[in-house]
């Protein structure tokens, strides 16, 4: 399994996996959640969240304690990091304590230079671009839910984000067509949908449109996040009349594939990018998601530490 070829490496985006290590890691991911393998290791997390967290946090978390290591909270506010110690510093001492570092953070630069200070391996828990594990999380549940990849098309419907970035490069390494419908000015960014069609396995469409209806029709995942991101939460109510067409409600819902699943990363906003009636109905896998992000990570930090 090529899982034991991540040891020492870094996950930085979805991308840094090719799709053999992708599928290997998603099913080594299952096989910890039903506990056919039980690795172990005594050895230490250090998170350093620029950002809120409840799920990314609590997930690593329990993770690293289930395989018997331990984790260090490295809140910037209660260290030099919150006093404008420089970033490659920073790097170069975690090195010197830790095994290995989940970083959450505003900018994708922030962390790629952590990265290139520190030879431990280095974990994106959300930047600006890319949300990696959300998505590794995300996949095993449609895999749990479907079978395969093969044949499925996701629809992710809402501001063409962090987490809309991981999700069309990982819906195009796992061969699933991806669709995602996003206001005009709101699309995901053009390099990372020119990347997935570079890295897209088998004949998958990679569709982005301003049509929500179009884009959810047969699909058999619906995908959605908030529509104001962490830090632009003083452009939440001017965003509502825009992204309300991109709505996940019952009728949008019922233009989908009738054994469709809905998703949705959380925290959700209920009545804005989704409506409380679909969050709790039967299609909904949301809790099923967010207890797959510490299964997923479980496994990521296994095979990144050689413990597989």
């Amino acid at each position: 399994m090529s899982v034991r070829n991540l040891k020492d490496r870094d996950l930085l985006g979805i991308a840094d996996l090719n799709s053999h290590e992708l599928h290997d890691l998603l099913q080594y991911a299952a096989d910890l959640k039903t506990g056919i393998i039980t690795p172990r290791c005594n050895q230490v997390l250090g998170l350093l969240f620029y950002k809120a967290s409840t799920r990314t946090r609590v997930s690593f978390t329990v993770a690293m304690y289930q395989l018997e290591g331990h984790v260090i909270d490295l809140n910037p506010k209660v260290t030099q990091m919150g006093r404008g110690e420089p970033i490659a510093d920073t790097a170069r001492v975690l090195d010197r304590y830790l095994d290995i570092l989940a970083i959450r953070t505003f900018k994708q630069e922030d962390i790629e230079t952590v990265a290139q200070y520190a030879t431990i391996p280095v974990i994106n828990a959300l930047t600006d671009i890319e949300h990696p594990c959300q998505i590794l999380a995300d996949l095993l549940t449609i895999k749990e839910c479907f079978g395969d990849f093969q044949g499925n098309t996701v629809t992710f419907l809402g501001d063409g984000n962090n987490v809309a970035h991981s999700l069309i490069l990982g819906c195009a390494m796992t061969g699933m067509n991806i669709r995602v419908a996003s206001p005009p000015d709101y699309q995901p960014n053009p390099e990372i949908v020119a990347k997935a069609k570079s890295l897209a396995e088998g004949n998958c469409e990679i569709i982005v449109t301003d049509d929500a209806n179009a884009a959810v029709e047969g699909s058999q995942v619906l995908y959605t996040d908030v529509w104001a991101s962490m830090g632009q939460e003083n452009l939440a109510q001017d965003r509502i009349p825009v992204f309300q067409p991109y709505q996940i409600n019952s009728q949008l819902l019922s233009k989908a594939d009738p054994e469709a699943i809905v998703l949705h990363c959380l925290p959700a906003h209920r009545e804005e990018e989704i409506t409380n009636e679909v969050i709790e109905g039967k299609q909904s896998r949301v809790w099923d998601q967010a207890e797959n992000r510490m299964h997923a990570q479980k496994a990521l930090i296994s095979a990144l530490l050689g413990l597989s």
